[in-house]
Parts: structure tokens; C-alpha cells; sequence
């Protein structure tokens, strides 16, 4: 599978929005399309020039593009993610949302585990997270109601694992989610809500739209 090596901030440029793909980073005046730096225009040696239009397919795609970054996703996953969300009952865009929220990996920065989805794939990657109190590395499983996240006694001393904590401890719980930062675990206790599914605008009938063309 392919997979994007290349500066992060780049992506974030790209979109002209942060998509806090750098954990800490994001939220001091060293990101990229901070205040303080305010380079929020393209990349590239012509990015400052280029101020195109963006209407019609050219707003689905680059919707689908920003929704795709954010959550760390590849072309294929994001594809089949959609398509797994048409045949579910429900409205498919916010269907598809929520089966995102839902991913391990997300739920595990969305815990307070890793300060980015990256962090927290690398998390359930090396198998440092249990699910019910079973090793799950598959950072696309969908967690569900009653599901105990936590992360593995051998790795509760680790620095990254509590610095994380750490840094995360100011950010507000999301509702379907039951936090012990003490513990480290939570509990799902239900659906996201579209309200706080994310942290920036997002269509999603844009998305539907472009992949029923």
C-alpha cells in the first residue's frame, strides 16, 4: 500500500487549513499555517500566484482529499471505507464519518494515547494497545459500544504513552467516549455524534457526491 513519507506540513498547506497531522506542533505558532507564519497558500515555487477557482468537481475532490489526510488514509482504504458506508443503514456521508471516528487508531488519539493519528497508529502498529483485553494491531478496526480500550501493562511506563497524557489532558472528551487518563483506558459508550466527528469544516456530501459519479 502506499504510503505518504514526505513533510506532513505540506498537506496542511495544500488545503489551506491544519489538518493537526504534527500532534503538539499544531496547536504552537511553529505550524505552518499559524498566525505567526501564516503561509496558508499551496506549496510549491508558484503557490503564492496560484488562486484558482475551486467549483464543481474541483471542490469535491479537494473535499475528499482534506477528509482523507486528516484521518491518515490511503486512496484504497478511503475508497473501500466509502463503500463498506453505502451499503450501511443510514445517511451515507455521516455513516462514513462515524465508521472513521471509529477506527482504532483514531480512537486512540481521540483517547489521549498519541498526541497525532499517526502516533497512534504506530500505537496499535507495535501492538502497545488491547481491545477487551486482547492485542488488536489493525489500526482500521471499528471499535464499538461496551468495547474497553487500553493500552497493555508492559507499556504503561511509556514516555511517549505519558507524555502523551500529558499533552492531551486539556482537550475535551468526546461524548462517546468514557476516559480513565489515570488508567489509561476508556470504554465506548456509544455512536460520535456529527456534531464532534471533527476538528475542521468538512462536507461530507461532497465526497458522496464525487464517488457516485
Amino acid at each position: 500500500m502506499a504510503r505518504y513519507i514526505g513533510p506532513v506540513c505540506r498537506l496542511c498547506r495544500r488545503e489551506g487549513m491544519k489538518l493537526f497531522l504534527k500532534g503538539e506542533r499544531c496547536y504552537g505558532p511553529k505550524c505552518a499555517v499559524s498566525e505567526e507564519k501564516k503561509r496558508n497558500f499551496p506549496p510549491g515555487q508558484h503557490g503564492q500566484a496560484r488562486k484558482p477557482k475551486i467549483v464543481g468537481y474541483g471542490l469535491q475532490l479537494r473535499e475528499k482529499q482534506k477528509t482523507k489526510r486528516y484521518f491518515g488514509l490511503g486512496e484504497g482504504q478511503f475508497r473501500n471505507l466509502f463503500e463498506k458506508a453505502v451499503t450501511t443503514k443510514g445517511i451515507t456521508g455521516e455513516v462514513m464519518l462515524q465508521m472513521l471516528e471509529r477506527r482504532l487508531d483514531n480512537a486512540v488519539y481521540r483517547i489521549g494515547f498519541a498526541t497525532s493519528r499517526a502516533g497512534a497508529r504506530q500505537l496499535v502498529r507495535h501492538g502497545h494497545v488491547h481491545v477487551n483485553g486482547r492485542k488488536v494491531n489493525i489500526p482500521s478496526f471499528q471499535v464499538k459500544a461496551g468495547d474497553e480500550v487500553t493500552i497493555r501493562d508492559k507499556s504503561k511506563e511509556n514516555p511517549a504513552v505519558l507524555s502523551a497524557r500529558e499533552a492531551t489532558a486539556h482537550l475535551p472528551s468526546p461524548s462517546w467516549l468514557e476516559i480513565d487518563r489515570e488508567n489509561l483506558k476508556a470504554r465506548v459508550i456509544g455512536n460520535p455524534k456529527r456534531e464532534e466527528l471533527v476538528q475542521i469544516n468538512m462536507t461530507e456530501q461532497l465526497i458522496v457526491e464525487l464517488y457516485s459519479k
